[in-house]
């Protein structure tokens, strides 16, 4: 299943720490169109500072552990997805899983099937890690990605904290198996 047709002047690559400034900028107004509006703008300014510095996102794209792809069209960067290796919650019940870290695609890229693309290749890439499981944590107020993922199957299996600022949410925990539909 491929929920979402992909445009097909979209050309999906590997980010390298080359792309880090660019990916910084791209990653901070993603964060702040989806949330901004049911935040503080104090608390949205302390997490985007601590998450999507440059010298993080190099540090993260030079992190063997993640593993970050970028949608783009005509030179224009329409989304990315990272996943990273390494520990999961509880809830999560398969010491072989890998988690989609970030999904995101501009607003003005929302329904041409960015998203879709995005995470059939998070798909590919567990696979040919022999990863049998993916997960991922979702604002529990984010109704619109939630359907998104349970579109790829996804079901929620817990939740977790997640800090924005001052501000404490909770996020809920979704995963699937990994296998790639016909």
């Amino acid at each position: 299943m491929t929920p979402g047709a992909p445009d097909t002047d979209i050309v999906l690559r590997r980010a390298t720490p080359g792309d880090a400034a660019r990916l910084a900028t791209f990653a901070a107004a993603s964060f702040t169109d989806t949330f901004a509006a049911q935040n503080r703008p104090e608390d949205i300014a302390t997490y985007l500072s601590a998450a999507f510095g440059e010298a993080l996102q190099r540090a993260e794209l030079s992190d063997p552990d993640c593993t970050v792809f970028l949608a783009e069209r005509d030179g224009e960067l329409a989304g990315y997805a990272m996943l990273r290796d390494g520990s999961h919650p509880p809830c999560v019940a398969d010491a072989n899983a890998i988690e989609i870290a970030r999904l995101y695609a501009a607003q003005r890229w929302i329904g041409a099937g960015i998203g879709a693309l995005l995470m059939q290749r998070c798909l590919v890439e567990a696979a040919s890690r022999g990863r049998r499981t993916i997960w991922l944590g979702v604002w529990e107020r984010n109704v619109r990605a939630i359907a998104f993922y349970q579109r790829w199957h996804f079901s929620i299996v817990g939740s977790q904290p997640f800090q924005l600022g001052t501000d404490r949410q909770n996020d809920r925990v979704m995963a699937r198996r990994v296998v790639i539909e016909a």
